[in-house]
């Protein structure tokens, strides 16, 4: 009985040791496994996303307009910079009928950070939602290989890919300028809907997310007919275009096949030189910009109208430097003005003349008098005032010397493109020698273009279109040009605005307001203002100054207006002092 009890006894407490070295070996594999974690957290192509922890993660508030509770789950929208959330993940994890209809909204509006997926319209955005995947591969992944069967297309969310025409994608780390595509880029998208073999390999730089879209969930959930309906659009905005009335139906649906649809946001660059770009675009939806950047100081024009107004502050205005003077200096102009300045040295030497004949000593200086013995009078060289030089820093220009302040830059709109219109055309048979090389820059005014490759689109051109092409032509205006329409526009708005102050003034009485804090503001329009009174001040800004960057060239400093000195419209226009009579 005694033995029994002890082997029963001894039975129990190795389970229990057991169970002891077993909880011991998990908290030191535990251990183990965090202190790995945190090893590899450098390297890119091992990176552990992990979860961050929050107290609260879920709050909710009452709506008086639904009458109901909103609640917020900051857990969705968590995660390391710039990667894709763990709760997006887990969306794209699940099969494409299991995902919930908030589930499919909440994705679609978290990819609209990506360009190529917000070029869809709304129905094709929130079906692609519904079906795509996450996947994530490290650096010298190979995800596209030319010459296989394309059965995916990929929307790249983090990380940069490489096209290459090799099939296992090395030439792209040997060669110093390859062809990337970066976040909110897409490629494949043609080859899964026709199911086409692969034209080019696409290799992975580094560590990159993707968000697939198979070519089996594509055709299940009708994407294609989405899609069919957008090519439909575009071919009949391309067939309602003079340049392509010659064209048959099989030749504008290739122009349809390499066409990109892009959407671009009110005031957002769709590039920064079109000049340079090897592409074509055709604005479909709304209207564009043309810009270009001109270094005011390389004008002539500009330099001769600096110092016009800089004289103005050397000479002042008329009748108003006399504010500004003590009551000596005031007399002093007086008697100047009142008098004529007279030269009485001649009197000096005709008294020594006669001191030196009464010693009896020779003088033999004479003394030129004209008939009368009136003293000479100097002329108007004689100023009343002394000029007041400028002291500030100078740069030497090819037309002489300029304030380093005044060395600035604008940007000047030169052309407005709208629906129809075409971008990049005007130059495609003219020789290399002829073209405008100057960058020109466009930017959107909310606006919808297809970009069509300018190599592609010529292999498509028939006699007709050449025909049409050669006597398509624009010249823009010249940097000159554009400067002088800077300079008087800018003359015109500082005019306006004294106008205005004169009449408004004396009949606005500024209503009660309580005084307020003032709040920091994203913009100061002393930023773009270029302030040529303040030029021989040493004073420091306490605002910042917009820079532009120039090819080849330092940073240049952007206005939109500049405040020149001027004469009043009261000392212009005398018999208008009064406001009253200009109302």
């Amino acid at each position: 009985m005694n033995r029994y009890m002890v082997s029963h006894s001894w039975q129990i407490l190795r389970k229990k040791l057991g169970l002891y070295r077993l909880s011991m070996d998990i908290i030191m594999m535990n251990r183990v496994c965090k202190m790995f974690r945190q090893g590899l957290r450098g390297f890119r192509e091992y990176q552990i996303i992990e979860t961050a922890h929050r107290k609260h993660p879920i709050f909710s508030f009452w709506d008086k307009k639904k009458e109901g509770r909103i609640t917020f789950d900051t857990m969705d929208f968590v995660a390391e910079s710039g990667h894709f959330p763990p709760r997006a993940i887990q969306i794209t994890q699940k099969k494409p009928s299991w995902r919930a209809e908030h589930e499919i909204q909440s994705l679609c509006n978290l990819l609209q950070v990506l360009d190529s997926y917000r070029n869809h319209s709304e129905p094709l955005q929130l079906l692609l939602a519904k079906v795509m995947r996450f996947e994530r591969f490290g650096r010298r992944r190979v995800i596209v290989k030319k010459g296989q069967k394309g059965n995916s297309f990929y929307f790249i969310y983090l990380g940069t890919v490489a096209v290459t025409e090799d099939e296992d994608g090395s030439s792209a780390f040997l060669d110093p300028h390859p062809t990337l595509l970066q976040k909110g880029s897409c490629f494949g998208e043609m080859g899964s809907l026709t199911s086409s073999v692969r034209g080019a390999t696409v290799v992975c730089m580094e560590e990159t997310e993707f968000l697939v879209v198979d070519r089996e969930d594509f055709l299940a959930n009708k994407l294609d007919q989405e899609i069919k309906k957008d090519a439909q659009l575009r071919f009949e905005f391309f067939r309602k275009m003079d340049l392509f009335h010659s064209w048959s139906d099989e030749t504008l649906w290739k122009l349809v096949v390499l066409g990109k649809v892009e959407k671009f946001s009110y005031g957002q660059l769709i590039s920064k030189d079109f000049i340079e770009s090897s592409s074509i675009m055709f604005v479909c939806e709304g209207m564009c910009e043309v810009l270009r950047l001109i270094d005011l100081e390389t004008s002539p024009f500009y330099h001769k109208w600096i110092w016009e107004h800089l004289r103005l502050i050397e000479d002042g205005p008329p009748n108003s430097h006399l504010k500004d003077l003590s009551p000596m200096e005031r007399f002093k102009e007086f008697q100047i003005r009142s008098y004529p300045v007279q030269d009485f040295s001649f009197l000096k030497l005709f008294h020594l003349q006669k001191a030196q004949e009464q010693e009896g000593s020779s003088f033999s200086r004479k003394i030129k008098t004209s008939g009368n013995t009136l003293p000479k009078t100097f002329s108007s060289k004689i100023k009343s005032r002394c000029t007041h030089l400028i002291e500030c820093p100078m740069i030497q220009t090819k037309y002489g010397d300029l304030p380093k302040e005044a060395a600035v830059g604008a940007y000047m709109k030169i052309q407005t493109l709208e629906q129809g219109e075409i971008l990049g055309l005007h130059q495609i048979l003219l020789p290399e020698s002829q073209h405008d090389t100057r960058p020109l820059i466009l930017v959107s005014l909310g606006a919808e273009v297809i970009r069509v490759r300018k190599e592609k689109f010529c292999e498509l051109l028939d006699s007709n279109t050449i025909e049409k092409l050669s006597k398509f032509s624009i010249k823009y205006p010249s940097d000159e040009e554009l400067c002088q329409k800077f300079l008087k526009e800018n003359n015109w708005n500082i005019f306006r605005k004294d106008l205005v102050r004169l009449l408004v003034e004396p009949r606005w009485r500024p209503p009660f307001t309580p005084i307020q804090s003032k709040k920091k503001g994203t913009y100061n329009p002393r930023i773009v203002t270029l302030d040529l009174y303040s030029l021989d001040k040493k004073t420091k800004r306490h605002h910042p100054i917009f820079m532009a960057p120039q090819k080849y060239l330092p940073p240049l400093r952007i206005v939109q207006a500049i405040i020149a000195p001027r004469y009043k419209i009261q000392e212009l226009l005398p018999q208008y002092k009064n406001a009253g009579v200009l109302m």
